[in-house]
């Protein structure tokens, strides 16, 4: 058994496929808090008691978020595959997986950051206010600083959801676990290969949750 896990492993080229999952895991999360956290800040900041208020812009951000949640991602990754060819040239492979993975995990991040940033103690927020900070001063040293430790959590959670949405991409051309999955285990019906990638899946999900905790860990008593 333990022979033909060897064999199995190297005829599916194994180390390949888990560094594809990474670039495409972290460079997708990274893209998605790029553009999904500054959405949740808007949210928050445009929410009635706000920064700012704005109850149109709150509206509109809320809807686009909800509605961008509710598409399961298998629908939205076919959906996107002329607008991922368009800026990326290829709807396959790493490359043509991060823009579906981005746009899947933006409004995530977006919620996850209003909900981070409405835990904030409100005093805080007037007690900044009161020194004369501006709003972009009070995002910076106050949302930001305040809300850090749980953002780290939400890289972690948002890293992990997009490990399971990698894996799915195999179904369409992905690269990563996922493509070994479908090409090597499912359409050559090889269950070890399919155990092979959910053992890995799993130590993957495992080691991300452990290095993101240890960070917030760290942080949190900064």
């Amino acid at each position: 058994m333990f022979k033909q896990i060897i064999e199995v492993w190297n005829n599916v080229q194994m180390f390949n496929g888990i560094w594809e999952t990474v670039v495409m895991v972290f460079v997708s999360t990274f893209l998605s808090f790029l553009i999904g956290l500054p959405i949740g800040i808007l949210t928050v900041c445009t929410d009635k008691g706000g920064l700012f208020p704005c109850k149109v812009v709150n509206k509109i951000l809320g809807f686009i978020i909800n509605l961008g949640r509710a598409i399961p991602f298998i629908i939205l990754l076919v959906a996107l595959i002329p607008f991922t060819r368009l800026i990326i040239g290829t709807s396959i492979g790493v490359r043509g997986m991060i823009v579906p993975l981005t746009i899947g995990a933006i409004p995530f991040v977006a919620r996850l950051t209003e909900n981070t940033f409405r835990e904030i103690d409100k005093g805080v927020i007037e007690a900044s206010q009161c020194l004369g900070l501006n709003n972009f001063q009070i995002i910076l040293k106050v949302y930001l600083v305040e809300g850090f430790p749980s953002l780290i959590r939400g890289i972690s959670l948002t890293a992990i959801m997009l490990v399971g949405y990698s894996a799915m991409s195999g179904s369409v051309g992905g690269g990563g676990l996922g493509n070994i999955a479908i090409q090597y285990g499912y359409y050559l019906f090889d269950r070890t290969t399919m155990l092979i990638v959910v053992v890995v899946i799993i130590l993957l999900v495992g080691i991300i949750q452990v290095i993101f905790e240890i960070l917030a860990r760290l942080i949190d008593k900064k």
